[in-house]
């Protein structure tokens, strides 16, 4: 067998969930308001965020330069931050839960393809970041993981699988080192 990128089809496997013209307005105002290291106020961007369909809690807080792909597959609990060059390639939803931090750079990805199809087709999956969750700077965030509540995953971490809740996880691959709270 050979990859034959050829045969890959697009449309198979991925929902983009809104028209392409919709998607089009987005990308012009990301492009304006995300992208752009002007430093509009954080309230503009998750405004905007919520009028193109994503779930954002109060008190959420988004540094510039955060690139987020389709809006309307993104939620976002009370009191999470996400920092400055953040990028959340959300072919599938992405769910960060409340007092959670995405550091600068880090990188949620769902997507992927299927390199043992010569086709390549998509392999996507959502990430789920649990409350109080910490990804650090540069992390990678793989398709299909779960990071539990109150987990970390330090900077440059590789993330591809689940992370348990309350430990610090460091690597690549990620895995869990200590617990995050200490009994005392």
């Amino acid at each position: 067998m050979r990859v034959r990128n050829d045969q890959f089809d697009p449309t198979k496997g991925l929902d983009r969930g809104r028209p392409r013209w919709v998607e089009a307005i987005w990308y012009l105002a990301k492009c304006v308001f995300f992208l752009s290291a002007f430093p509009w106020p954080s309230g503009w961007r998750v405004a905007l965020l919520r009028r193109f369909g994503a779930r954002i809690g109060q008190g959420v807080y988004i540094k510039p330069r955060v690139n987020i792909h389709f809006p309307w597959k993104l939620m976002v609990g009370d009191y999470s931050w996400i920092g400055e060059e953040a990028f959340i390639l959300n072919f599938e939803p992405v769910a960060i839960g409340a007092h959670a931090c995405i550091s600068q750079r880090a990188f949620l990805c769902t997507g992927n393809h299927d390199f043992r199809d010569p086709a390549m087709t998509y392999r996507n999956a959502p990430i789920t970041v649990g409350d109080g969750a910490w990804i650090g700077a540069q992390c990678f965030v793989g398709p299909g993981v779960t990071v539990g509540d109150e987990a970390v995953a330090t900077a440059g971490s590789i993330v591809t699988g689940d992370l348990p809740a309350g430990m610090i996880c460091a690597g690549h691959p990620c895995a869990p080192v200590k617990p995050r709270w200490s009994e005392k």
